[in-house]
């Protein structure tokens, strides 16, 4: 089970919960000193809904109930543990960007490697492993992502194929079989290229991974292995900083948990993509 912090999950789900739920979940983060003791129905009234959509937000976020909320919010403060990612301010000078980008970096990397599911990620290795081919699957953003997966795996002489083009990508996918894999990567879940892609992958019997962000979401929904990431990129949302690290995160985890279990047998091909790297850096440069 996923050991992410509560404070953190509730502030990921906000923009994804029903009104009703996003109105308590905003009052917990808002008051979370006073949750842990306070009963379920008072709760309910302050927030004016009920306590079935209480223990709804509780289950949205992956918790039993509301006794579990309680005691895992209230873990949170007594470790001072809440690794919440903090604004940047506009206002403020070169040393505190570099402070904020810093500490967000951070937090996203913690929060991920937090709430990566072992079990999930087994199956993950298991597929990469067994797998004739792996195919990546990325648009704007999330391309970059595919792209360094695709380097990583080609070092292990995995046969490896990154499309970043939305055209491309419905190509490549038609072209798989049973025996292949395609990973999927979007932060958000929702890009309709890439969901469009997914189902011709499903179609054409290939297994299939999405990378996206915790939560619900209609890709990870519909993959046979789901991995996310937590990252909150508050007002540059649009550029995708602490995000592209969770993601970056979870392809160096896959990668080296494959390489580490096979490291006898993928040895030579790191090895001759050393050299091959060393000689081409000497034959540019003549």
């Amino acid at each position: 089970m996923s050991t992410l912090r509560c404070l953190v999950r509730l502030r990921e789900s906000l923009d994804r919960l029903p009104k009703s739920e996003q109105r308590i979940a905003e009052y917990i983060l808002a008051n979370s000193a006073d949750i842990p003791g306070m009963p379920i129905s008072e709760l309910a009234q302050i927030c004016g809904t009920s306590k079935t959509t209480v223990v709804r937000l509780c289950k949205s976020i992956d918790y039993s109930g509301y006794k579990e909320l309680c005691m895992m919010l209230h873990a949170d403060l007594s470790s001072d543990s809440a690794d919440l990612p903090n604004e940047i301010d506009t206002n403020g000078g070169l040393n505190e960007v570099i402070t904020r980008v810093r500490d967000n970096n951070i937090s996203a990397i913690r929060n991920t490697v937090d709430m990566l599911d072992n079990e999930a990620l087994v199956k993950a290795v298991d597929l990469l492993e067994s797998c004739s081919r792996v195919d990546f699957y990325g648009v704007g953003n999330s391309g970059f992502i595919a792209l360094d997966a695709q380097n990583k795996f080609m070092r292990i002489g995995k046969l490896s194929v990154a499309q970043t083009d939305p055209h491309l990508q419905i190509l490549s996918a038609s072209s798989l079989h049973i025996g292949d894999l395609a990973i999927f990567i979007s932060y958000t879940g929702e890009t309709e290229d890439i969901l469009e892609t997914l189902t011709v992958a499903k179609k054409a019997g290939a297994a299939t991974m999405s990378i996206t962000r915790y939560g619900p979401n209609t890709l990870a929904d519909a993959v046979d292995v789901r991995l996310s990431v937590m990252s909150d990129e508050g007002f540059i949302r649009s550029g995708a900083m602490a995000s592209r690290i969770g993601l970056l995160t979870v392809i160096d985890i896959l990668f080296s948990a494959l390489t580490t279990r096979n490291y006898s047998d993928y040895k030579p091909y790191l090895d001759r993509t050393i050299d091959a790297a060393r000689l081409k850096k000497h034959t540019g440069h003549k």
